[in-house]
């Protein structure tokens, strides 16, 4: 039987085009391999992430990671940050932890795939192909989603969806 599957296309490559933006990081870049501490073995640390050149008009920011390519149907959320003040333009390194404390006050993070809130590092299957983690910074029209913190990361990102009016993504590596 043969196991290997095909790459997943780009997670947002079928969703309605928006206005691109910046998204940088002095931890990860685009198709490098995350550093230990960004992994689940390393201590599940999410990373440094900074945007600019998002739209006028921008009123919130959503964040998220995905591993499209994780042996699931729907891939895997690895992180989910709603109700970003437009004010804010960057986290840093460890705004992900499961207290929220480096996070600003309307914002709330969400459980990923894993059952945890916060960040979850990468984790792919062992001897599985390199998987691709995409951070995105979602733009909204909105000053807020009226969610919380018991949603689920696939409704945060419906949700946002129909608000959204930018995006910027950075996609690192990592394989087990």
């Amino acid at each position: 039987m043969d196991l290997t599957r095909p790459t997943a296309p780009d997670p947002y490559s079928l969703l309605p085009q928006v206005h691109p933006f910046t998204l940088l990081s002095d931890d990860i870049a685009d198709d490098v391999p995350l550093a230990a501490p960004f992994t689940a073995e390393g201590g599940s640390t999410s990373p440094h992430l900074r945007w600019e050149g998002f739209p006028e008009g921008t009123r919130s920011f959503v964040v998220s990671c995905f591993d499209p390519d994780a042996p699931t149907p729907a891939g895997f959320w690895h992180w989910t940050v709603a109700n970003l003040p437009a004010a804010t333009t960057s986290l840093p390194t460890g705004a992900g932890s499961p207290d929220g404390q480096m996070l600003p006050r309307s914002a709330f993070q969400t459980r990923n795939d894993g059952g945890g809130v916060g960040y979850t590092g990468a984790a792919p299957p062992a001897g599985d192909r390199v998987h691709r983690y995409v951070f995105a910074v979602h733009a909204l029209d909105v000053d807020h989603l009226d969610l919380d913190g018991a949603a689920t990361p696939t409704t945060v990102a419906f949700t946002a969806l129909f608000h959204t009016v930018g995006r910027a993504v950075l996609t690192p590596t990592f394989q087990a």
